[in-house]
């Protein structure tokens, strides 16, 4: 190895992820029972939103990816996109918002893992996972275990991802073989009828579409390791699109199961899929799926922490290379070369967030806080995205690169990929701000999504402008010395 090739931290990444890690990566990263609860809390209807959010955002998105990540398989990802198309400083503020997405991502996928896995006792879970001491306990647990694998190692964290993807699913289709079987003995609690499947836009849909707009995102995450990934050219396409389609389809049918279970207004917004297989295992005296649905579960919550802490930890690493942030988070352990600075401030701000946003809120209260500011600060990275694209499309070498798989359509085709996320996302935000019907008090969950948002988004920009002044005196200083 050469020297310079030694003292640049990403060629010092080994590459340890192949076509099946990337795929249930992405199953893992994706795929989230918690989605499947709110969408069958929402009723009936959320079905058809499902098929309108795969055909209008989850394809288009996946396409989007696939030719970015073709093209460009730079470590950063997103970040390395943005900063290509428009410049240092936008580059900066979607690897920014996208970084610190998930201190807020983190609690609220910590307190539905957790909430989810309280059902490996069986019945008595319910209390469990309402219970606020038993969430906080389970969540830092959680955390801890995905910081550790991850600071060790992605070739020992990835097997993590890989047991998160497998354990993701399988409850799923234990959900649905019981949905089956108990639909044929007793029939469904839901009315699957044309009027009871269309939507009806009142404020709690209004606030939930967001939430499912979210739920479709994370297939850009293993992007962001393509210097960790074998041919992350070829790779990265062929495991979005194998995984792309099973996620699109458990969604949907997912939330029938739950459906015929349980009445919608019963769903726990956060673990209502257990609700589901609980009962169901019960009406079938078979509690033992139930059992085994909640262990699966939780190995899948674990993972689906643990490529959260893999994929966004690469974001501040690549930046504090480029100096935009404190030169230290560019820095690899010297032992298991992995960007432990910045997982572990990561988990650190997590771990502060997820003790504030208890105060003065029910549990429910403080998870929409959490989700609805997830949401929002995502969507702002995912906009760079989508422009990304359809800037990126006009450059003369998008038809000469042979590894590209690109957007069928030529640049038209771009555009419309391009412009249907760009407004959906954008969609999102706005609606986000709209306080869901159940919140306690809607004036203190307005002022705490604003604080959460705009406080996070400033800091970031006070690092950039720091780091750009260092960097020019840096600059300045080297130009004197070669005097």
């Amino acid at each position: 190895m050469s020297a310079s090739a030694s003292a640049d931290p990403k060629a010092q990444l080994p590459r340890v992820m192949g076509f099946w890690d990337v795929l249930l990566f992405n199953v893992a990263a994706v795929l989230g029972p918690r989605w499947i609860a709110a969408a069958a809390h929402n009723g009936t209807s959320s079905i058809t939103l499902w098929i309108l959010a795969t055909v209008g955002f989850f394809l288009p998105t996946a396409l989007v990816v696939v030719e970015l990540s073709s093209r460009f398989p730079h470590e950063g990802g997103l970040y390395a996109w943005a900063k290509d198309a428009f410049g240092d400083f936008h580059g900066f503020v979607a690897g920014w918002t996208y970084w610190i997405y998930s201190v807020f991502y983190f609690p609220a996928l910590l307190l539905a893992s957790t909430a989810m896995s309280a059902y490996v006792v069986g019945p008595q879970g319910a209390e469990l996972a309402v219970n606020r001491a038993f969430l906080l306990t389970g969540s830092f647990v959680l955390l801890g275990t995905a910081v550790i694998l991850n600071i060790i190692g992605l070739n020992i964290g990835k097997w993590l991802q890989n047991a998160g993807g497998v354990g993701t699913y399988l409850p799923m289709v234990i959900l649905l073989v019981i949905a089956f079987l108990v639909w044929l003995r007793h029939g469904s609690v839901a009315q699957f009828t044309w009027a009871e499947l269309m939507p009806r836009w009142n404020w709690d849909t209004v606030n939930f579409w967001p939430q499912l707009a979210f739920a479709f995102t994370g297939l850009e995450m293993a992007a962001f390791m393509s210097e960790e990934i074998h041919n992350p050219h070829r790779t990265i396409p062929r495991a979005v699109f194998g995984s792309g389609f099973s996620i699109a389809l458990m969604y949907i049918i997912g939330t029938v199961g739950v459906l015929v279970l349980i009445p919608a207004a019963q769903v726990d917004p956060k673990s209502g899929m257990f609700q589901a297989i609980t009962s169901g295992s019960g009406l079938l005296r078979l509690g033992i799926l139930g059992v085994l649905a909640a262990l699966l579960v939780s190995v899948g919550n674990a993972g689906g922490i643990g490529t959260t802490v893999a994929a966004t930890a690469r974001l501040p690493f690549v930046v504090g290379i480029d100096r935009y942030l404190p030169p230290i988070f560019g820095q690899l352990h010297p032992r298991w070369k992995t960007p432990y600075v910045s997982i572990l401030v990561q988990a650190g701000f997590s771990a502060i967030v997820l003790l504030l946003i208890q105060i003065n809120q029910t549990v429910n209260g403080a998870y929409q806080i959490l989700v609805d500011a997830t949401t929002a600060i995502y969507f702002i990275s995912l906009l760079y995205m989508y422009a990304a694209a359809i800037k990126l499309a006009y450059r003369k070498d998008r038809r000469a690169n042979p590894h590209a798989v690109l957007i069928p359509g030529g640049k038209p085709g771009v555009w419309l990929a391009g412009l249907l996320g760009f407004m959906v996302v954008l969609a999102g935000i706005v609606l986000s701000f709209i306080p869901p019907g159940e919140a306690a008090n809607k004036w203190l969950f307005e002022i705490e999504l604003v604080a959460c948002i705009a406080g996070s988004v400033l800091f970031g920009l006070v690092l950039y402008y720091r780091g750009v002044r260092s960097k020019a005196r840096d600059q300045i200083a080297a130009q004197f010395a070669s005097r």
